[in-house]
């Protein structure tokens, strides 16, 4: 790397330190597992990073020459990548059962969608050869290839891909006692007869649902298949983003053949050998915690694409092992820890300080999200948690008077601030007419001042403390005793989550501690089985991606009442709150945000209704705005080679990715960069 680029970055990581000190942090724990986790179960940051083992042994870990360029390495042919199981392994391999990144990473490469995405974000043919509207979004019509085949896990062939494999997916979607509700919420919004449906089979006893036929669901559902190879969707109205929907899991397919082989009941813990693979790969090896081995599937319709011949995924737990992977050349890709970043930035002479690159902005929004019904350990509602959560005082107390700085720090020293976060939604998934990005339009709304660049704009010290001493007063009349008691939970034997739930630990009680105690708790395994479930936690901090281009994927999810709401049913604990006015402040938000999905004719008019809605959640501060994805890696992947959108699962297949047995320079990821933003391939 040239000298003044090290420079470069040394002042800025000079100047971020100091700005963290005076912050009360020491910025030396590693990536905050909380903060970096997917939009789901993983849905809740991408889990899984493109790296790989190139096959030129000590030749995949050389660096760039000093002052230099890379040497000209070769394409990766067997890629080594990584994911975390900080919070359990893949419970299904079935996408249509998940809404998690994890299984959304199975699902995306073992199974082809009907459309998909180049790496500038613009839908195009897969299974679908060619699909439309002609009536302004009414009905969709697919026209598909009849060449897509079903093979096993060693590659034989099972049989063909038609429509039909579209009806018996949305059934099975549909069906409230074969997937209890998951992805329900696009369909439900979307498709006629949809809602209907769903609450039909929920009526049924379970072997009645489990047991009957197609031809309720085809008589109620708008969904049918003239001919092997044509698809049509009926829309409840008329739905312009309705093709956006072919990327997400809603919209895949599920064999029939399938799921007549393993069983009803047999579907949602399938195995990998009796799995049917349409997509670019097949699932070879699968070791729960260890390792994930996908494998070129030559059958595979896209002759012209560029696959490798395996990709291998390694299970990681802690958030630096990938670090060590990297230095011992098992993997071509590592998100650098807080530790790691900090001490090649130091060194010059570091052998990878010349390597150093920022990812993409990753398409997820991450937000805290408050547990509304907590339990203790014993499972009694715990009264002083639950009082307080319910205050708008309190939560208006964390949403001003928390300075996130520090925890940004975890992920990105070098620029915090590139994290910070003001809005529920993710950017690039809505613009109005004039141009103006949705999330824009919401932040207008908000009563947030314009930030000089130098510390985070919503944290107002100030504001804080004058809702602390409102809380403190409005609850102490309600008999909640101070300090709150604040629990959150990492993995067990995870250092960087410990370092980074310190962290955490620290911004909380900056608040004071006779306001708030937040302590750090350990689960052994599963953070949904251990954590979640029996509602121990008092917040989540987690990212959301969405599944298709429209904002109702982020405003839908806190739905009041609403099986489909995956935060409301899962994180929220909505269903158990007894408060009242925490009930008629998510009933109001639920009402806007059903006037919004109503909003059909006019796009403008939709993304208004909908920021009016998402302004109102934030005002109240009912979810806190988080942060981003920004971070610094070292890496033989070119992301601006990948699929790439602001929804969808395309982004996570291993499909037409540049690689390089050589890593990649700080340079050459300039040049990517300014390559793809002028345009070019």
């Amino acid at each position: 790397m040239k000298k003044k680029k090290v420079a470069k970055i040394l002042a800025l990581l000079l100047a971020t330190t100091m700005m963290i000190a005076g912050c009360g942090g020491n910025g030396d724990g590693g990536s905050s597992e909380s903060s970096s986790q997917s939009a789901n179960e993983s849905s809740e940051a991408p889990q899984e990073n493109g790296s790989e083992e190139a096959e030129g042994g000590e030749e995949s870990t050389t660096p760039a020459d000093e002052g230099g360029e890379a040497a000209a390495g070769e394409p990766i042919k067997n890629l080594n990548t990584w994911a975390s199981v900080s919070g359990g392994d893949l419970s299904t391999l079935i996408l249509q059962h998940s809404e998690g990144t994890d299984v959304a990473t199975v699902g995306g490469n073992c199974l082809s969608p009907l459309l998909e995405f180049d790496n500038y974000g613009s839908l195009v043919p897969a299974v679908a050869k060619e699909w439309g509207t002609e009536d302004e979004g009414q009905t969709w019509t697919f026209k598909l290839r009849d060449d897509i085949v079903y093979v096993d896990v060693n590659g034989n062939e099972l049989g063909k891909c038609t429509a039909q494999d579209w009806i018996t997916s949305l059934e099975w979607i549909l069906n409230f006692h074969k997937n209890g509700g998951l992805n329900t919420s696009m369909p439900v919004s979307t498709i006629a007869g949809a809602q209907e449906y769903y609450d039909y089979t929920k009526n049924l006893s379970e072997e009645e649902a489990k047991t009957m036929d197609n031809s309720k669901f085809l008589e109620m559902v708008g969904i049918e298949a003239p001919d092997d190879y044509t698809l049509i969707y009926h829309c409840l109205d008329k739905v312009a983003y309705f093709d956006t929907l072919a990327t997400g899991a809603c919209l895949y397919p599920m064999p029939q053949g399938m799921i007549d082989k393993v069983g009803v009941d047999g579907v949602v813990g399938i195995s990998n050998e009796d799995y049917w693979y349409s997509g670019p790969y097949r699932l070879t090896t699968f070791v729960p915690n260890n390792e994930r081995v996908y494998t070129r599937n030559e059958s595979y319709w896209d002759k012209d694409c560029t696959l490798f011949d395996t990709v291998t995924v390694k299970m990681i737990e802690s958030g630096d092992r990938d670090d060590e992977l990297w230095e011992t050349g098992e993997v071509d890709h590592t998100e650098l820890s807080t530790a790691k970043l900090t001490t090649i930035l130091n060194d010059p002479s570091n052998q990878w300080n010349g390597n150093l690159a920022e990812t993409r902005v990753a398409k997820f929004s991450y937000a805290l999200l408050f547990n509304y019904y907590k339990l203790d350990k014993d499972g009694n509602p715990d009264e002083n948690w639950n009082k307080a959560v319910a205050n708008d005082a309190f939560r208006l107390s964390l949403y001003w008077g928390l300075d996130l700085s520090n925890i940004w720090y975890l992920t990105n020293q070098v620029n915090p601030l590139s994290l910070e976060n003001l809005a529920y939604s993710s950017q690039n998934l809505g613009v109005f007419s004039d141009g103006k990005d949705y999330v824009n339009r919401v932040i207008e709304l908000l009563d947030i001042p314009e930030g000089d660049g130098t510390k985070p704009r919503r944290y107002n010290q100030e504001k804080g403390e004058q809702y602390k001493q409102q809380a403190m007063e409005e609850l102490g009349a309600e008999g909640v005793t101070f300090p709150i008691q604040i629990d959150y939970f990492i993995k067990a034997g995870d250092q960087t989550a410990l370092d980074s739930a310190t962290i955490y630990k620290e911004t909380f009680e900056a608040l004071g501690t006779d306001y708030v105690n937040f302590n750090i708790n350990t689960y052994v395994s599963s953070a949904a089985d251990e954590v979640r479930k029996p509602q121990l936690q008092s917040f989540d901090v987690i990212g959301w991606g969405a599944d298709f281009g429209d904002i109702s994927n982020f405003v839908n999810q806190g739905f009041y009442n609403d099986d489909a709401a995956i935060y409301s049913v899962e994180r929220f604990n909505l269903d158990d709150v007894t408060d009242a006015h925490a009930i008629e402040q998510w009933e109001e938000y639920t009402r806007l945000g059903r006037l919004a999905n109503a909003e059909t004719g006019d796009k403008d008019k939709r993304l208004e209704a909908f920021a009016q809605a998402e302004a109102y959640l934030v005002n109240n501060a009912m979810v806190i705005p988080w942060n981003y994805s920004v971070k610094w890696q070292l890496t033989k992947v070119n992301d601006y080679s990948k699929m790439y959108a602001a929804y969808g699962i395309s982004d996570i297949v291993y499909k037409n990715w540049e690689t390089s047995t050589v890593p990649y320079t700080a340079e050459d990821y300039e040049r990517f960069k300014a390559e793809y933003e002028a345009g070019g391939k």
